[in-house]
């Protein structure tokens, strides 16, 4: 059975720190790419970071940038957002997203596995 649980919200300060993380079950954690995205009350789900299925190679939506750090521990399951020095627009539900596509010529769906979400509120 498939399970993203995430952790780690909460209320946090503008200019304070928060650190979010998703352990995930029953599929191989290593051969996925790992996401977080988030969504906004009446805004659509955005992608906020990913990190590579090595976690060599990370991407941040251009707002987050030099603030928020995605992170990966294979041997653990797990996959961190560090959230540093968040502002009152980083308020949202925050989703943890596992992805795996198939290669070129390998004729399978792909997997896109999903948490449940963990509130996250930037308020002084």
């Amino acid at each position: 059975q498939v399970q993203l649980v995430e952790s780690g919200g909460g209320l946090a300060q503008p200019g304070g720190s928060l650190r979010l993380s998703c352990v995930a079950s029953g599929f191989t954690f290593s051969r996925y790419a790992m996401r977080w995205y988030r969504q906004a009350p009446g805004n659509e789900r955005e992608l906020v970071a990913a990190a590579s299925s090595a976690g060599g190679h990370t991407d941040y939506t251009d707002s987050v940038k030099g603030r928020f750090t995605i992170s990966r521990d294979n041997a653990e399951n797990t996959v961190y957002l560090q959230m540093n020095n968040p502002k009152p627009e980083d308020t949202g539900v925050y989703y943890c997203n596992a992805l795996w596509v198939p290669p070129p010529g390998v004729r399978l769906p792909k997997n896109d596995y999903w948490g449940q979400g963990t509130q996250v509120t930037v308020s002084s």
